[in-house]
């Protein structure tokens, strides 16, 4: 078994503008992939992945509902999906929309403070992680953005700190591009970290010297489909020294762990 922690999809007649506009907001990177559910299980299959964490994320409070309802068909038209939800921090009626996609069937929610423009510690959302915690939903937050200053590291530790009981994956390492400061703030506490658009750039050894600190335990395979590719994100990961087993928790042991103290099952 291998599972993708770390996947977007999109509707068919949107999924190429939407991978320009992300291809824009990271400076051109490249979207190799097209973005769609089909896309995403023909390129996934090819590596053996057999599970996804599908998700996307909505930029205005406006989108919330949309978004949920079409992870939901997703998720309804491929067993291979495992969704996760969006809110934002300017929807009013969070409280009831986490309780009907929790009913619905979604496992998770995904917050990008870079996108959605909230610093993630702020007061206001802490009513949001509550009821996340409440329902035992955990919460995928981007993480870290060297251009900007909401999903610092910092925060997230701050919210792992006010919310004990919410269950966190920081993605990218803990950091895309501020990987120091996952290291100081997020390094050894008990938030998970994913492998996706990290080792691009990342340096072999401080990927290592992370691992160390963070445990092996905590780190989930992702590969942020559709910029990066299933079999050169697999093959990437050699570099990083796992032993066998530990290469199966990284795989998807570490998931279904993450998942089972969440209630949950896939």
């Amino acid at each position: 078994m291998i599972i993708d922690f770390h996947a977007h999809i999109y509707p068919e007649k949107i999924a190429v503008k939407a991978g320009q506009s992300i291809s824009k907001f990271y400076d051109d990177a490249p979207v190799r992939l097209r973005g769609t559910a089909e896309d995403l299980i023909e390129n996934g299959s090819k590596a053996g992945v057999t599970k996804y964490v599908v998700q996307s994320v909505a930029t205005n409070s406006a989108q919330v509902e949309g978004i949920n309802n079409f992870i939901l068909s997703e998720c309804k038209a491929h067993p291979e999906f495992i969704g996760f939800g969006t809110i934002h921090p300017e929807y009013e009626n969070f409280a009831a929309e986490l309780e009907r996609i929790k009913a619905a069937g979604l496992k998770g929610v995904k917050v990008h403070p870079d996108f959605q423009k909230f610093r993630a510690d702020v007061e206001s959302m802490d009513p949001v992680y509550a009821k996340m915690a409440e329902l035992k939903l955990p919460v995928l937050f981007h993480a870290g953005d060297c251009r900007y200053d909401y999903s610092n590291p910092k925060y997230i530790a701050n919210v792992h700190k006010k919310h004990p009981d919410l269950v966190i994956i920081a993605a990218h390492f803990g950091g895309y591009t501020q990987w120091d400061e996952a290291y100081e703030y997020l390094c050894g506490t008990d938030v998970y970290f994913d492998t996706s658009s990290t080792l691009w750039k990342l340096p072999v050894e401080k990927a290592k010297k992370m691992i160390a600190k963070h445990g092996y335990e905590k780190f989930l395979f992702g590969t942020d489909y559709p910029m990066w590719i299933h079999t050169e994100e697999i093959e990437s990961l050699k570099v990083l020294g796992f032993t066998p087993e530990q290469t199966e928790a990284v795989m998807y042991k570490n998931a279904l762990g993450l998942f089972k103290k969440c209630g949950i099952e896939i």
